[in-house]
């Protein structure tokens, strides 16, 4: 069979933006997405899901996000504004194409799907985000909790949770955002291991956060490559949150010393009946199909330098926490390591 030129697995923002990138680069990408359209993992997202970055500052490269540029826009204005832009994106996206799994050969790279056909390509970029792949982290006694354990991935909206008791583990913008939400229905905890650190939307003279970080550089500072552990989670918060949290809907507590059953230990020694626990934990990158070539390491992350393989020649990365800056898994910042990752990848390609 011909090889393809580029494959791209992921038809997200990540995808969009690499596909968009090789395009600028003379390359002819085909887009491999899981689902029936191309809008990655944002149509699965809690239904109240709003963007804490405001519209003009929450773009692809090539399309304006358009509307009011000061809005925070919500899960669905984001499914089509990625919508738009594949509609107008001049490459071929191909959905309802799931890779199991990516193996070299020569010349490049064979790709088998779920279905079992196969497809070849000169060049691969994984972009498939960490939705796929929830961090559920180990904690104390959650093995054998008897009542409802869920990531935030499958929460959707707060009404099945009416009357319930609630633990919501996190600190981070989606854990506050479904803790205050939840506890409007439910009663409610937040808990986690560090304490909640907020940050002002608007810090300084009215200026939203992202407007100082785009003109002090630090939203674009190649950071990634120190950036070995998990940063500390900031809540971008315009004074909501944290006047829910300190009045106690929902009470923010230290994180829970063990569980029997449905009974949960804080570590104040009081134990109470819990009914479901939300872990908004975050994710790691959703990357499996890649483990036959030996392209990550022991704990399932890639062997990349600023979206680079360490290990194979022809394979880039798009859409990893941390990839190259603050920004990288961003709709805001992901264009920039596609365009990097473009460049390298062409480059590659034309001395083959």
């Amino acid at each position: 069979m011909k090889p393809l030129d580029v494959v791209v697995i992921g038809g997200g923002q990540s995808g969009l933006a690499a596909a968009y990138a090789l395009r600028g680069q003379g390359r002819t990408p085909v887009v491999l997405e899981a689902s029936e359209k191309a809008a990655g993992s944002w149509p699965h997202y809690y239904d109240s899901l709003t963007l804490f970055s405001p519209a003009r500052y929450s773009s692809l490269p090539g399309l304006p996000f358009g509307g009011d540029p000061d809005r925070y826009p919500h899960r669905d204005e984001v499914v089509a504004y990625l919508l738009r832009y594949a509609g107008r994106l001049d490459a071929e996206i191909r959905t309802g194409h799931r890779v199991s799994e990516v193996n070299t050969q020569a010349g490049g790279f064979l790709l088998t799907l779920d279905d079992g056909s196969e497809l070849t390509a000169r060049a691969v970029v994984a972009a498939t985000g960490g939705f796929g792949s929830p961090n559920r982290p180990a904690l104390p006694g959650l093995d054998s909790f008897t009542g409802a354990v869920l990531h935030v991935t499958d929460y959707r909206a707060p009404g099945p949770f009416t009357g319930q008791r609630v633990v919501v583990v996190g600190a981070g913008n989606s854990a506050v955002q479904v803790a205050a939400e939840l506890a409007a229905h439910a009663r409610v905890s937040l808990t986690s291991r560090a304490p909640v650190e907020w940050f002002k939307q608007s810090p300084l003279g009215g200026k939203d956060l992202h407007f100082w970080l785009k003109i002090t550089g630090l939203d674009i500072a190649p950071l990634g490559r120190f950036q070995r552990t998990p940063a500390t989670m900031a809540v971008i918060d315009d004074g909501r949150y944290k006047a829910a949290v300190v009045a106690g809907i929902p009470d923010r507590r230290p994180m829970f010393t063990g569980i029997d059953g449905s009974k949960v230990t804080w570590q104040d020694g009081t134990v109470e009946h819990v009914d479901t626990i939300v872990l908004a934990t975050g994710y790691r990158p959703d990357l499996g199909y890649l483990a036959p070539l030996g392209a990550l390491d022991d704990q399932e992350r890639p062997r990349h330098r600023d979206g680079i393989s360490l290990t194979h020649p022809g394979l880039a990365f798009v859409g990893l926490e941390w990839q190259r800056s603050l920004s990288s898994a961003s709709l805001r910042g992901v264009g920039r390591d596609a365009r990097r990752i473009a460049c390298r990848l062409a480059a590659d390609l034309s001395r083959r």
